[in-house]
């Protein structure tokens, strides 16, 4: 504390009257002493003004004047201090919560709330006043001023009873911190997670429904709004990775320049922009002037900077997403980190609505896949069946064995002989639905036997095995899978460990028993193994497992080492 006084003041106060008279008759003709009779008339004198030391002085130091000795201490801290009486009112407060307030006229005798206007209490304190006065106890809780400010309240009782007798809290000692920043950013991510949640809000119905340019509308539009409303960018461009070319194709694009918009741009950190930049790197680059920037290429028209962080699923590469301001230096860190999480959203909504390149699916076709998907499930139970008439009529009339072998060779030729009807009837001027740069030379024609008691799991297993060329079967349960398998070559068996009647590793060991060189993947949920079967079907020779849900890309790599020749293995790793 200071004083303009050229004779230094000194405030003493103590419980025992006499000792501070005393005090303050040494000190007369050094200092102007003031003597105050009470607590509250200390604090009364200490807001009027001024004094360059406070003296308490007596055998005990009660909390309440432990508060006095430290007023000027309390003035250079961050946090506001004040002290409230029984009627909520202040009594005293340090500089710093008028700071908190926005207020240049001292709180002294205001209601502790009026100082803050009209604040909403959010808890988990509601009355947190009453309940240090109360319960002589700290209180917390927090307060809102307004949309964006919040203030964290601490409330602590200062008992200065006789001593002997049982203590009654007199005043309360009120913290007041401004945590906007830390709720704000907290906030901020509960809105990240949520907007997450609703990218990839569509039913199977709708899935089913909707065209992929559908959904590829939908899910920009909600890119967009998200963008806009909760990370408040007006500027963004969305650019996905072209895995055989490298090329980044724009997705979504608003508030760039025409220029731009077109712009040829490849994942190179060389003449590429920032946006080849963190393409090819997949780190995230904060560009604070673009004027300076040497990795800088003009996107909107009026940006002086601009955040690119990369779209990223299983630590791969996959787009960019690119905001710009007109402002310099207007993100930071904070800014970064929200919005490589919202990154991570948007990355999980295009891998669920399969907008990334193997999943392009013509419209042309549509008609074509709709019949397979409706017929395949129906062939393949026809095709357990005749397989289990197989079985149990060996040793009979052979005619009999013959026809059922037919049925069987005819029933398998039906979803070949519905694929060439489909590309005969399709248009010239569209596009198949499994284009050639999707067919897999190692998958083309392998037959792939699918086993899982999913229905979802074995319509899917068709339609995304069949856009590579495979020949896809299915089964429900272990005895199905086991009893194909005995009757007709597949090139892989791919199986799901919980079935209705067989574990994984039993399913693998009876179907290397079938069949030593036949190729087992195993699949299991989110690393779900609870009678450690993965680790059992390992030690008996398993090599391929996929953990659910897993990228196409590793299904397909998990095949083609199944379809694999020594030859072909000896090509790659050269």
């Amino acid at each position: 504390m200071t004083c303009e006084s050229k004779i230094p003041r000194v405030l003493c106060y103590g419980r025992e009257p006499e000792k501070a008279r005393d005090f303050a008759e040494k000190l007369k003709d050094q200092y102007e002493v003031v003597c105050p009779d009470s607590l509250e008339d200390s604090l009364e004198v200490l807001n009027a003004g001024e004094f360059s030391g406070l003296f308490l002085c007596g055998s005990e130091m009660t909390s309440a004047g432990l508060l006095l000795q430290a007023g000027g201490i309390l003035q250079q801290l961050q946090d506001g201090f004040a002290l409230v009486g029984h009627r909520r009112e202040v009594l005293w407060h340090n500089a710093r919560l008028l700071r908190l307030t926005n207020s240049e006229e001292s709180h002294v005798g205001r209601s502790f709330y009026e100082c803050f206007g009209t604040p909403e209490i959010l808890g988990p304190d509601f009355c947190p006043l009453n309940t240090a006065f109360g319960m002589g106890e700290t209180a917390r809780s927090t307060l809102r001023v307004g949309d964006k400010t919040y203030y964290e309240v601490e409330a602590t009782p200062v008992f200065d009873g006789e001593s002997g007798h049982a203590e009654i809290a007199r005043f309360l000692i009120v913290v007041v911190r401004d945590v906007s920043t830390e709720v704000l950013q907290r906030q901020k991510l509960n809105a990240i997670y949520q907007a997450g949640l609703e990218l990839g809000d569509l039913t199977p119905q709708e899935l089913l429904e909707m065209s992929v340019a559908d959904r590829v509308d939908l899910l920009k539009s909600k890119i967009l709004h998200f963008t806009q409303d909760l990370l408040e960018y007006d500027t963004v461009e969305i650019r996905l990775l072209d895995r055989n070319t490298r090329r980044l194709d724009p997705l979504l694009a608003v508030g760039m320049n025409e220029e731009a918009g077109s712009r040829v741009l490849h994942a190179n950190p060389q003449d590429n922009g920032v946006t080849g930049f963190v393409a090819a790197t997949g780190k995230s680059y904060l560009c604070e002037d673009t004027a300076n920037d040497p990795l800088y290429i003009l996107g909107a028209a009026e940006a002086r900077s601009s955040l690119t962080v990369p779209l990223m699923l299983h630590d791969e590469v996959f787009g960019t997403f690119n905001v710009e301001s007109p402002r310099k230096r207007a993100f930071c860190e904070n800014d970064l980190q929200f919005l490589e999480l919202f990154a991570r959203e948007i990355a999980v909504a295009l891998n669920t609505l399969e907008l990334l390149a193997v999943e392009k699916i013509s419209t042309a076709n549509e008609s074509t896949e709709l019949i397979l998907r409706e017929v395949a499930e129906p062939v393949d139970e026809i095709i357990q069946d005749a397989t289990w008439l197989l079985e149990n009529t060996l040793g009979a009339d052979s005619g009999v064995t013959d026809r059922i072998r037919d049925v069987l060779k005819r029933t398998r030729d039906i979803k070949q002989l519905i694929q060439r009807v489909g590309t005969n009837i399709r248009p010239r001027s569209g596009t198949s639905a499994m284009p050639d740069s999707e067919i897999r030379p190692l998958m083309n024609h392998k037959r792939v036997l699918v086993v899982d008691g999913d229905d979802d799991v074995r319509r899917a297993a068709h339609q995304l095995l069949r856009r590579f060329g495979c020949d896809v079967e299915t089964a429900h349960n272990g005895e199905e899978c086991f009893l194909l398998a005995r009757s007709y070559h597949y090139d892989a068996v791919l199986s799901d460990i919980r079935l209705s009647d067989f574990k994984g590793h039993e399913v693998f060991n009876k179907l290397k028993q079938i069949d030593p060189h036949l190729p087992v993947i195993l699949m299991t949920g989110y690393g779900y193994d609870p009678g450690h079967s993965i680790v059992k079907a390992r030690q008996a020779g398993c090599k391929a497992v996929l953990f659910k849900p897993f990228r196409v890309d590793q299904l397909v790599t998990e095949l083609e080492k199944a379809f694999a020749s020594p030859a072909d293995l000896a090509g790659q790793s050269g």
